[in-house]
Order: C-alpha cells, then sequence, then structure tokens
C-alpha cells in the first residue's frame, strides 16, 4: 500500500521553510501532494498558475532526489476532504513555534473526527527556518528589503521583479 501524504497550504510564496517541511515530509511517504488551497476571500500576491509552477520548480527535485512521488494540485473545500479526496493517510503540517502547535492541535482533532483515516503528522520547523513566515517575507520583499535568506534563489528573483513591476 502506498504511503499518500498531503502538505496543504497557500505557498505565496514559497519559503525555505515549506522547503524544510518538504524535506522532511518526503522521507515519510511515498507519494507526496502539495495542495495550494484557493480561498475566494484571499487575495494572493501570486496566481494560482504561478504559485503551482514555483511549487513544482522547488519541490518536484527534492522529492525525486528522495525517491518520492510528487504533485501538486489546487483546492477549494476542506483540506481534509481534499486529502480523502487522492488517498492521503497523511497530512503534513509544519511548526515553528507553540502558537502553531496549539492552532494545529484543534484542526487535527477536528480532522480526525471527519476523517479518522487521514493522520496529522507534524513536522518542527528547523531552528534556521524557524523565524520564517510568507507574510513576512511578502512585506520585505515589497519594502525592496533583501529576502535571499528566507527563500529559495529564484523565488527571491521572482519577488525582486513582481516588486520592481508593481
Amino acid at each position: 500500500m502506498s504511503r499518500i501524504a498531503l502538505y496543504p497550504g497557500s505557498f505565496d510564496p514559497v519559503t525555505n521553510g515549506h522547503l524544510d517541511v518538504v524535506r522532511h515530509a518526503v522521507a515519510l511517504c511515498d507519494r507526496l501532494v502539495v495542495a495550494i488551497g484557493i480561498q475566494p476571500s484571499k487575495k494572493p500576491l501570486y496566481s494560482t498558475e504561478e504559485r503551482l509552477a514555483m511549487v513544482r520548480s522547488v519541490f518536484a527535485p527534492v522529492a525525486q532526489a528522495a525517491g518520492c512521488g510528487f504533485d501538486c494540485m489546487t483546492y477549494d473545500n476542506l483540506t481534509v476532504t481534499a486529502a480523502q479526496q487522492i488517498g492521503a493517510t497523511i497530512m503534513i503540517r509544519g511548526l515553528r513555534d507553540g502558537t502553531d502547535l496549539d492552532y494545529e492541535m484543534q484542526i487535527a482533532g477536528m480532522n480526525e473526527t471527519m476523517a479518522p483515516e487521514v493522520h496529522t503528522v507534524f513536522v518542527p520547523a528547523s531552528a534556521r527556518v524557524r523565524p520564517i513566515t510568507a507574510t513576512l517575507v511578502r512585506q520585505i520583499a515589497a519594502m525592496g528589503g533583501d529576502v535571499s535568506a528566507f527563500v529559495p534563489a529564484e523565488v527571491a528573483s521572482s519577488l525582486k521583479t513582481k516588486f520592481a513591476a508593481g
């Protein structure tokens, strides 16, 4: 039986924190599906297509090097429903700190009630990426700051271009 894991998020943009989680996740499953949540009430910096391309470009080589299958998708329903639809039995969630843990434990408990076959696996962030959030990366980039320590090189270049054009 193949172990399929779903790693959900907005990935707006992909950060080194996300990359850290993926590096750990590919060791836990046979196939990793990164799922970009689409919420009409939110206005992301990157379009859905741009985020899918970014996710593929950054994460697929990591999965391939680990011998793990990889795919990405979008979803606009409950995350646990998206996991069920692809046959995932593992839900990957990154944790930076105790605040993340408190929030994620509540979600994991509710997901377990709705889909007991989907097991949440928490991946603690490595110390070097713990402070990174996509929100802070966007804010720094928007104000002309250097985000190269927080995101993969191609994402840093993309952010520079995006904010130079705006």
